[in-house]
């Protein structure tokens, strides 16, 4: 693991800002007003570091980091914001330590029962090491883009798009236990560039076209079927209650098979889509 916390040698640029152009007016005025050859060289010797030292100077913007290096060589990381001034001869990589946001582009994939679906998401992360960022992976932005795609195909293809099968986490109707699964499962694999991942969530989600029909025919049969169970439990519930409400006022009093007819009457008239059409009962004469 690399040591983010491991402080940078560098000093205020502001102090150098001013120390740097007095060592160089010093040495040019030294090298034309002395009269010894020794003296004019050690003078010139010193403006030409004071020139070479002006190369050390860089700025820190809030929320960004400087990785510095010597020949390759890891020396630390500068987070004090300003002008600030090092080694000249260090390499002074800027590195952002600023929330950002990636969202994948529309994936197609299987699902858990094998249905295609169509699947993005967003993911909110941050450099917290700066040492991991720069030199554990090539290019950490682009290690960011493919390792999420990497994880939401996984994700996606772990859990069924909806609740067909009696599962309890499912794409569509877990949007927060989804949520947190992808961003522990896109943590773990970022984890190494040190990036920390503060939120991802699913931002689209979909069937395939090829499919998207006949799920959105299933989906409307098992609202059908599940808005016809209420109506029956609802039905069977006010019959019980006409047939109790009937015998405890002793308003008419019904053999077995009367009931029978009774109930079979209200269950067609409450549970059918259409209006009940009334029927007058004008005797039991015979027509021939």
């Amino acid at each position: 693991m690399m040591r983010d916390k491991k402080t940078a040698t560098a000093t205020s640029g502001y102090t150098m800002l001013v120390v740097l152009p007095i060592t160089i007016i010093a040495g040019v005025f030294g090298a034309l007003a002395l009269s010894g050859a020794a003296l004019k060289i050690i003078s010139l010797l010193i403006t030409v570091l004071a020139l070479i030292c002006l190369a050390g100077f860089y700025m820190v913007a809030p929320n960004e980091g400087r990785v510095l290096q010597l020949f390759g060589q890891y020396v630390g990381t500068d987070r004090a914001l300003g002008l600030r001034w090092a080694n000249p001869f260090y390499s002074k990589q800027r590195v952002s330590l600023r929330i950002r946001n990636f969202e994948s582009s529309q994936l197609k994939v299987n699902d858990s029962v094998g249905n295609p679906i169509e699947i993005a998401a967003v993911v909110v992360w941050r450099v917290v090491d700066t040492a991991e960022a720069v030199f554990e992976v090539d290019d950490y932005e682009d290690y960011v883009a493919i390792q999420s795609e990497a994880a939401i195909r996984n994700m996606a293809t772990s859990y069924p798009y909806d609740d067909h099968e009696g599962e309890s986490i499912t794409l569509r109707g877990s949007a927060n236990e989804i949520g947190d699964i992808l961003k522990d499962e896109v943590q773990e694999r970022l984890g190494k560039a040190g990036v920390e991942v503060l939120e991802a969530r699913i931002s689209h989600l979909a069937y395939a076209p090829e499919i998207a029909s006949a799920m959105l025919q299933r989906q409307q049969a098992s609202a059908i079927v599940a808005a016809r169970g209420k109506i029956v439990e609802g039905a069977v519930g006010m019959v019980e209650a006409a047939l109790a409400q009937l015998t405890e006022r002793q308003i008419i009093d019904l053999d077995a098979q009367s009931k029978a007819a009774m109930v079979s009457n209200l269950l067609v008239i409450l549970c059918s889509d259409r209006a009940a059409q009334p029927v007058v009962n004008s005797g039991s004469g015979h027509s021939h």
